[in-house]
């Protein structure tokens, strides 16, 4: 008896490292002090001396059950991508820079070029962001997990200078509300879509004219990342007053998390193109349109505030940045401690 008939094999470790090697060295930045395959990661904080007080954002989570479709699809280069964005689009909500990034995969069975794959989107994810992959754990959990499924986490560290963190609370009226295109479902509410569809390789093939592509492609399409559109808009001079990043919960929960107490939130749902990805979703299923908004980003992946005068400018910046983006509504009074500041028209 010995470890691997246990169901644990250690040489599959080693070769899943060697192969995911050049695609974590891809990532590292000039901080970065310790070499690959270290037991820890280290970063040095050299860089942000400049900042009056520097204060560190966190940010962690997974990509959720749209992992069942990376495995009936056999695709698992793009998963990475979510779940990078999962986190550093969290930590930019409060203005701060991504610095690192490390990585958690569990796994019924290691199968090295599968977890390699896995490990390319991560990487590719932490470029788009900036931040450099200083680590992960690759567990094989033989018996708990079935050997072709893995479960995928990671966890993002950030900085942000204190004076310049965003947190909402200068939000006044008649201040507008920009709404930043997604790139399609992201990572949240698949396990309603898994209820609507087959999940099945014949289903998830199939071509819909009004999507362009199959209904796979278009449900895999990886979460886009936000962090260099925002970072175009504070280049540009704009003080961003409210970041939120439409996640699970959709308009109804998470876009009142970026206003103060008295402060609503007024959107026109007809500011701005409506993706056919959900049409279809909402069509298929037969889901009320307010489950639709309270469960899904609906086109707009990032929203924020700025003043309206800055609103011209912000556009600008976006769209230099490669970014669709338009006017969707503004901040307006409301009562005090009222559970509705979300106002859809």
């Amino acid at each position: 008896m010995d470890y691997k008939t246990a169901g644990v094999d250690i040489e599959a470790g080693y070769k899943s490292v060697e192969l995911m090697k050049d695609y974590v060295k891809s990532t590292l930045r000039p901080e970065v002090l310790l070499g690959f395959g270290g037991f820890s990661g280290a970063f040095s904080l050299k860089a942000i001396r400049e900042m009056e007080n520097p204060v560190l954002v966190s940010g962690t989570d997974g990509v959720g059950t749209k992992l069942k479709l990376a495995f009936i699809l056999d695709k698992h280069d793009t998963v990475g991508i979510d779940c990078v964005a999962m986190c550093v689009n969290d930590i930019i909500c409060s203005g701060g820079e991504p610095l690192f990034f490390l990585d958690y995969i569990a796994c019924g069975r290691n199968y090295p070029e599968k977890i390699a794959a896995i490990v390319k989107g991560v990487a590719l994810g932490c470029k788009m962001a900036g931040a450099a992959l200083i680590g992960g754990e690759t567990a094989e959990h033989p018996d708990m997990m079935p050997e072709e499924e893995y479960d995928l986490a990671g966890f993002a560290v950030g900085v942000v200078d204190e004076r310049n963190l965003i947190t909402g609370a200068n939000a006044l009226p008649g201040d507008v509300i920009i709404g930043i295109a997604s790139s399609g479902v992201h990572s949240n509410g698949f396990s309603l879509i898994r209820k609507i569809f087959k999940m099945t390789a014949e289903s998830l093939n199939t071509y819909y004219d009004c999507l362009g592509k199959t209904l796979g492609e278009a449900l895999i399409e990886p979460t886009k990342i936000y962090v260099k559109a925002l970072k175009s808009i504070t280049d540009s001079g704009v003080t961003i007053k409210g970041i939120s990043h439409i996640t699970g919960g959709g308009f109804y929960e998470n876009i009142p998390r970026m206003l103060p107490p008295g402060m609503g939130a007024k959107l026109k749902k007809d500011s701005y193109p409506l993706p056919p990805i959900f049409k279809l979703i909402m069509e298929t299923g037969h889901i009320a349109e307010k489950v639709m908004y309270n469960t899904y980003n609906m086109g707009l992946g990032m929203v924020l505030v700025v003043d309206k005068e800055e609103a011209g400018k912000t556009l600008a910046a976006l769209e230099k940045a490669g970014e669709k983006a338009y006017v969707v509504g503004e901040i307006c009074p409301c009562d005090a401690g009222s559970k509705e500041q979300l106002c859809l028209l």
